[in-house]
């Protein structure tokens, strides 16, 4: 073969002719050893930052602040500026004990203050611009009709009220559900973001009565023990049954079949909700009523959280434990991250040595572990769940290196 055609002629930079790339040759044993001992923090896969849920969020604020304005004025025009001003701190009280049962409902996985805000937003303007909307279009169409005469406040009272609030908070429901899936991870975390959206509600609503009795004058303690001290979580029992559905939904349906089990939810919150308001017209003595039903049945609502948080717990610590056995975890730390007692044990230690927001950081990072896990076993993780996991996992590693490295005391 002559040397002309040994010489081959050079690849081209560009076409299907480039020869394949040729693997490079192995490093030294010395360097390869030096190469292992990493120099620089491991790149981690992160989770690709969704603009479109940062846009959504934006446009629900912004719609839900144009509802806030105006509901507002329709409260001072209603029961005017000192009104507001003097109901509205009387409605603070209320809205303080819902906001303490959200944090002891949502404490085991505690859900993003951003999400639990626009809950909180939508139901105190969204939900009861909805509901005033509707009841305008209700009364214009019967004095066009002539109307339905004594029956009126029945079936505004137990019909249409009942409708329309339930719809309008749960929508706000329905949106964070879409908008913030992976935070939405069963019915645990369906309860608390219903409580924040009907706290809301009721926080407006209680505005307008609260005004409205000051206005008249007389009724104004009654009606504040009654809807104040009573019966604070009255409208969160109604959307509880929303919220209960779609945190079924998040672990057993996908977008169809949550949207399926939502309307499934909206009827027993409409039909609780009509019964709450329905007794007013029945029952001559309401506090009796009060105390054979309505009170037994937020003792029952009361269980039913205390259960399924129990559940949550229970999964938290299965999940984790799988982590264990491929050695993420040791066997005693996930008695220490997936249960209250281990967790009290963990935060107190940790304290005493100054590191109590490592510990607290270390333990949520577990907690969404667990619940990403099983996002990706019940094959309905959205995209990026893996590049999650792999953060949290990072995240976990750095976190357990602060507190090994802890001082003994």
């Amino acid at each position: 073969m002559s040397s002309t055609e040994r010489r081959q002629p050079p690849a081209p930079l560009f076409g299907t002719n480039r020869p394949a790339p040729v693997a490079p040759a192995a490093a030294p044993v010395e360097v390869a050893r030096a190469a292992a001992v990493a120099t620089i923090p491991p790149y981690v896969v992160q989770p690709r930052r969704n603009t479109t849920t940062l846009t959504l969020v934006i446009i629900g604020f912004s719609l839900a602040g144009l509802a806030g304005l105006l509901v507002a004025l329709f409260l001072v025009l209603s029961v005017g500026a000192a009104g507001v001003a003097i109901a509205g701190f009387m409605a603070l009280i209320p809205l303080a004990i819902v906001i303490f049962g959200v944090r002891w409902i949502d404490r085991w996985d505690p859900e993003p203050f951003v999400a639990l805000a626009f809950g909180f937003v939508w139901g105190a303007a969204v939900s009861v611009f909805v509901a005033l909307v509707a009841g305008l279009v209700v009364e214009v169409a019967l004095s066009v009709t002539g109307g339905i005469g004594d029956a009126y406040d029945f079936v505004s009272a137990v019909i249409q009220a009942p409708i329309v609030e339930e719809s309008g908070k749960g929508l706000g429901l329905l949106l964070i559900f879409f908008v913030a899936r992976k935070y939405f991870d069963g019915p645990v975390d369906g309860i608390a973001y219903a409580a924040i959206v009907a706290g809301g509600f009721a926080f407006t609503e209680n505005i307008l009565y609260f005004g409205g009795q000051l206005g008249a004058g007389e009724g104004v303690v009654e009606i504040f023990v009654l809807r104040g001290l009573m019966s604070p979580f009255a409208h969160v029992m109604f959307t509880a049954c929303t919220g209960i559905a779609l945190g079924i939904a998040a672990r057993r349906a996908g977008t169809l079949g949550s949207i399926g089990i939502f309307f499934l939810g909206l009827i027993p919150a409409i039909l609780l909700h009509a019964l709450w308001n329905g007794a007013l017209f029945i029952v001559s003595d309401f506090y009796v009523y009060y105390a054979l039903v309505q009170f037994p049945l937020f003792l029952g609502f009361v269980g039913l959280v205390v259960w399924l948080r129990k559940r949550e717990t229970t999964l938290t610590k299965t999940r984790l434990e799988e982590y264990a056995r491929v050695g993420w975890f040791a066997e005693g730390e996930v008695i220490s991250l997936a249960t209250g007692r281990g967790r009290r044990q963990a935060r107190q230690w940790a304290a005493q040595r100054g590191l109590g927001e490592v510990m607290k950081k270390y333990t949520k990072d577990a907690t969404r572990l667990a619940f990403t896990r099983q996002r990706l076993i019940s094959r309905r993780a959205t995209e990026g769940a893996q590049a999650e996991e792999s953060a949290l996992l990072a995240s976990i590693v750095a976190g357990r290196a602060l507190l090994q490295g802890a001082p003994q005391r």
